[in-house]
């Protein structure tokens, strides 16, 4: 089981192609605050279909992506 568990299942659980959510946001849907080790975790998502995009130091935010089937 994974920290992330809960931000995972709800990240899947949304409708559309893209998503973005502020640091804070991340943090509230996990239950616990985003910190450095989101990075090696975030691999665990594509199993649920989406995925980790770009991460904005600037913004705070995170970006998230339905994966896309291979052609």
């Amino acid at each position: 089981m994974s920290k992330y568990d809960k931000l995972w299942d709800w990240v899947a659980a949304q409708p559309g192609e893209e998503l973005t959510l502020t640091f804070d946001e991340v943090g509230e849907h996990a239950g616990v605050p985003l910190d450095h080790s989101f990075l090696n975790y975030k691999k665990e998502l594509v199993c649920r279909g989406w995925e980790v995009g770009k991460i904005s130091m600037k913004h705070k935010t995170v970006q998230f992506s339905r994966v896309r089937a291979a052609s």
